[in-house]
């Protein structure tokens, strides 16, 4: 759960660029790694090469595990149940759900008109003050979300997401803050009303449709559709940032913005760290990984390589339009490999639709000034404190 007052901090120290140069020395002295970390009771491997980000990414979940041993201490206080906590057949079972509800194998979700109409409805509440502000932009944005997922009766159900944060917020302490099990039942009871409804074109219609075996547990996927659509908020208000710091490249072309909702995500990643964890000894150059070891790819190094990668700064939506490059540093914004994020193409419809619609009148003007030269752009960037100006 990403805290304000923490990304403002994050945004002052300018941490990301810290960070990537951190790796960038650690990788001059340690390449090709993975450099071993002892820690009390812990071993940790952090990637320090692309040919390294693309082995472990491919071979999730087995030998590389998903459910990674500081993930399920966190998520399993919301959704002990949850696809990314999972492993063995019960993670295949699970996976295969998550897929068949977010049609992860079509670019176009087979509720394409109902969230068309859901995400016009929130750009239209969006952009009606002439001015739009992080805080107006989330009303309107878990209202969409809530439709999208739970249908029009959970629109104003703020309880039901203010909840979730709550279990998010605790779930950032992971091993250190108490289990609230009561809010946690009082969550689940709220959620599987909504899903019993199962209202015609929202995700919830197809969780009743979808046949769910005794394993799957498909109330406790829900809540990561649920937290996902907050990392796509972030990222979609951080394109509208893009835009507007390159007026010269705005249009209204959907497989466009898709393309820079790519961008956004690539430049700030929503998900700086991917963990894994080995189920077994692997062999590994020279030597082995030891069973038990958590490894670290942390993205923003790979993202934002400056040493090795040509666009590390810049804006380059062109890069995926193709779907990315084939060659070159890992870009894994959704993650990739059999891991990859099930619900990344209903995430880039649902974002470059509410861009095409905000930008519907013209490109937006950034007031505050975050993107203050479109190059290099920022390595942190604080979607709280954007905010803009709406074409008249």
């Amino acid at each position: 759960m990403r805290r304000p007052a923490v990304v403002a901090g994050l945004d002052r120290l300018d941490a990301d660029s810290r960070a990537v140069r951190r790796m960038q020395r650690l990788r001059a002295r340690y390449e090709p790694g993975p450099l071993m970390l002892r820690m009390p009771g812990r071993e940790v491997a952090v990637v320090l090469t692309a040919d390294h980000v693309r082995r472990i990414l491919d071979e999730s979940p087995e030998p590389f595990a998903t459910a990674n041993r500081e993930k399920v201490a966190a998520l399993s206080r919301f959704q002990p149940h949850g696809v990314l906590i999972s492993e063995g057949p019960e993670r295949a079972v699970r996976r295969r759900f998550n897929e068949d509800v977010l049609d992860t194998a079509r670019p176009v979700h087979r509720h394409a008109d109902a969230i068309r109409s859901r995400v016009a409805d929130a750009a239209s509440e969006m952009g009606h003050e002439g001015e739009l502000s992080w805080d107006r932009f989330a009303v309107s944005w878990w209202q969409m979300v809530r439709r999208i997922v739970l249908g029009d009766a959970a629109r104003d159900d703020d309880e039901l997401t203010d909840m979730l944060r709550r279990l998010r917020g605790d779930a950032n302490w992971a091993y250190f803050a108490p289990r609230r099990q009561r809010l946690r039942n009082r969550f689940l009871a709220r959620l599987s009303a909504h899903l019993d409804r199962a209202e015609s074109g929202s995700l919830a219609a197809l969780v009743r449709d979808v046949t769910a075996g005794p394993h799957i547990y498909p109330d406790e996927q829900v809540p990561q559709w649920l937290f996902a659509f907050d990392a796509t908020a972030m990222a979609t208000f951080r394109a509208l940032a893009l835009l507007a710091a390159h007026p010269d490249r705005v249009t209204a072309d959907t497989t466009f913005l898709r393309a820079c909702f790519h961008e956004s995500v690539r430049l700030w990643p929503t998900t700086p760290a991917i963990l894994r964890d080995t189920t077994r000894a692997t062999e590994w150059g020279s030597g082995t990984m030891p069973a038990g070891t958590a490894v670290l790819i942390f993205v923003p190094f790979f993202h934002r390589d400056d040493e090795r990668f040509a666009h590390a700064d810049v804006f380059a939506p062109e890069m995926w339009l193709d779907e990315g490059p084939a060659t070159g540093p890992p870009l894994v914004p959704f993650s990739a490999g059999p891991a990859e994020c099930a619900g990344r193409n209903l995430v880039l419809f649902v974002a470059s639709e509410l861009l095409a619609n905000l930008i519907s009148g013209g490109p937006l003007r950034e007031t505050t000034r975050a993107i203050a030269s479109p190059q290099p752009l920022p390595r942190t960037l604080n979607p709280f404190r954007l905010r803009f100006e709406m074409p008249r």
